[in-house]
């Protein structure tokens, strides 16, 4: 046994220190491509963290009021009126990360640790930003035309989930509430935002593989469900977040309920442009509106430098009759 371990001398262990690689690292950094808050609803850059907003009252522009007139008479006439009660008050969102000046010095060369501050923190102020558009919007009784999914027989203001896939006609409900919002406001809703879940199990819908069977598609994207749905877009929900406090066990969920929002968005935002939502965004502070400011200062008494950022925002539901929230949509 003794000359065996001679003439295995030296050991895979012997000739070579494990150190750390410069080429790789993991950080589970989601892609912003799965958060929505500043893609559904126009941006509103605006120079005061508070003001005013006019609204003008809808059924005084859908009034048949004209009139025939008579040689020599006065026309018909009449007015509107304006609600000046609106407001918004968009609120400051900040967080930083401190590196110690001991921390970067003794740091490895894989490890960019001003980088990494900056990354981690824009990535909490974007889960910030995306839980407040969510809590804000996506849920009932926010505002919207609710309807609610049942797995037994619906109601009034119900559905049937549609993860029953026997039963259920998605295709007919987004048709119905799409014909309610139109109805009821002249506007066609253009937007639908599904919860990543609430998309997967759409896409594997009978009744929606059935009508593009004959295509050369073998997946059903967010297009051709746009194509179906009749709206201009739709955006998938798809940002995680985890809910333990630090500490704690790790407990993860997407940051949407497993719901779907119909609703007209305003291609840009304008004077005398109605649009579901609005999102407030206070420019005045950072010069940078909706988006994360990063700042980089000395902290001397730690021996640090702050990365820090902040967003000044309001997510405001700004006319209700214009959008339908479905919750429930699967289970």
């Amino acid at each position: 046994m003794a000359e065996y371990i001679a003439k295995s001398q030296p050991t895979a262990a012997s000739v070579h220190v494990n150190a750390p690689l410069t080429n790789i690292s993991v950080a589970y950094i989601q892609s912003q491509a799965d958060f929505i808050a500043d893609k559904v609803f126009p941006v509103v850059p605006v120079d005061k963290q508070s003001d005013i907003y006019w609204v003008y009252t809808k059924n005084d522009w859908f009034r048949d009021e004209a009139q025939q007139r008579a040689p020599g008479t006065e026309s018909a006439g009449g007015g509107y009126s304006l609600d000046s009660t609106n407001t918004y008050y968009c609120k400051v969102y900040a967080f930083h990360k401190d590196v110690a000046d001991q921390v970067r010095s003794n740091a490895d060369a894989a490890l960019d640790v001003d980088r990494d501050a900056t990354m981690f923190v824009t990535q909490r102020l974007l889960i910030r930003r995306e839980k407040q558009w969510h809590d804000q919007y996506f849920a009932a009784a926010k505002g919207w035309k609710d309807y609610t999914g049942v797995a037994g027989v619906p109601g009034a203001n119900q559905f049937k989930v549609w993860s029953d896939f026997t039963s259920s006609d998605p295709v007919n409900d987004v048709k119905v509430a799409r014909l309610y919002i139109k109805s009821i406001t002249g506007f066609k809703p253009n937007t639908l935002v599904l919860q990543e879940e609430v998309f997967e199990t759409l896409k594997l819908h009978p009744d929606i593989i059935d009508r593009y069977k004959y295509t050369n598609s073998s997946v059903i994207t967010a297009d051709m469900l746009a194509r179906l749905f009749e709206v201009d877009r739709i955006l998938i929900s798809g940002g995680v977040y985890a809910t333990n406090n630090e500490g704690a066990t790790g407990a993860y969920s997407f940051i949407a309920s497993k719901g779907a929002l119909l609703c007209y968005s305003a291609p840009n935002p304008g004077l005398l442009t109605p649009s579901a939502g609005y999102t407030f965004a206070w420019k005045g502070l950072s010069g940078m509106g909706y988006s994360t400011a990063i700042k980089n200062f000395r902290m001397e008494h730690l021996e640090s430098d702050r990365i820090e950022g902040q967003s000044a925002f309001d997510c405001k539901l700004v006319a209700g009759d214009l959008g339908a929230f479905f919750a429930t949509a699967i289970v």
